[in-house]
């Protein structure tokens, strides 16, 4: 894969330009993890590989249901051709069950109340202020984005969440929540962007919170240590095989 210059680095991906088109970047994943806005922080071998695979799985899963991403091919695990983006500044947080933060926010919620349809909210993504939770008015009244584009992230975001359910349940996993982010394509199109891999939900295998599959493991460890990073390494494998099932036949 053809690599141009260095367009952006974030802890967990470099992007590069696409020296062939330069409506098209080239997403490189690291094999970095973190919590808590980066104050954790470790390397696990092969997690850039594994995320990518996943994310690409995803990707082309939401391509073929209609949704617009950025995906544009998947040459090798770990790199992805994608269409050049201006993201949005926000977190779009897609909640089925009430747990983690929301809990926090709301505490006379109980854990597990399932909200139907999915609740939508938005975060800006701002680490030194822990991504605080802006409004719909506010994203408009900050010039973030349009009230009409705000309404088609809901709209979008709602039929990423459904698509990724319904995979997910084919294998009798619950997709609690669903972390999405958005960006402009060159010709100014709303696409889903960025990352959808075991970073980017909560997975609880039969509805039991206490068999996730996803990043919370990590989040949760009291103290990390190399049994529990390869304890993480498996977990991620595990989601990143069963996506594979998503791939067109």
């Amino acid at each position: 894969m053809k690599l141009g210059p260095k367009l952006a680095e974030g802890k967990t991906k470099i992007i590069y330009a696409y020296p062939d088109d330069q409506a098209l970047a080239v997403m490189v994943q690291k094999d970095s993890i973190s919590a808590g806005d980066g104050a954790r922080r470790n390397t696990i071998a092969g997690k850039g590989a594994l995320s990518g695979r996943t994310a690409a799985n995803v990707f082309a899963l939401l391509n073929r249901a209609g949704i617009a991403t950025h995906l544009v091919a998947a040459p090798e695990p770990g790199v992805m051709l994608v269409r050049r983006c201006a993201m949005i500044p926000l977190e779009v947080v897609m909640r089925r069950l009430a747990t983690g933060s929301f809990l926090k926010r709301h505490p006379g919620t109980a854990e597990g109340t399932r909200f139907e349809p999915p609740l939508v909210e938005f975060f800006l993504k701002d680490d030194a202020r822990h991504d605080p939770q802006i409004s719909e008015a506010g994203i408009a009244a900050q010039g973030i984005a349009s009230a009409a584009e705000v309404a088609q992230i809901a709209r979008d975001g709602r039929r990423v969440f459904a698509a990724i359910e319904h995979a997910w349940a084919a294998q009798d996993v619950a997709l609690v929540d669903l972390k999405i982010e958005f960006g402009r394509d060159t010709s100014g199109a709303l696409i889903v962007a960025d990352m959808i891999d075991n970073d980017s939900w909560r997975l609880w295998p039969g509805g039991r919170k206490e068999r996730m599959l996803d990043k919370q493991v990590y989040r949760n460890m009291s103290e990390v240590t190399d049994t529990g990073l390869a304890q993480v390494r498996d977990l991620y494998a595990t989601v990143a095989d069963m996506t594979d099932a998503w791939r067109a036949e």
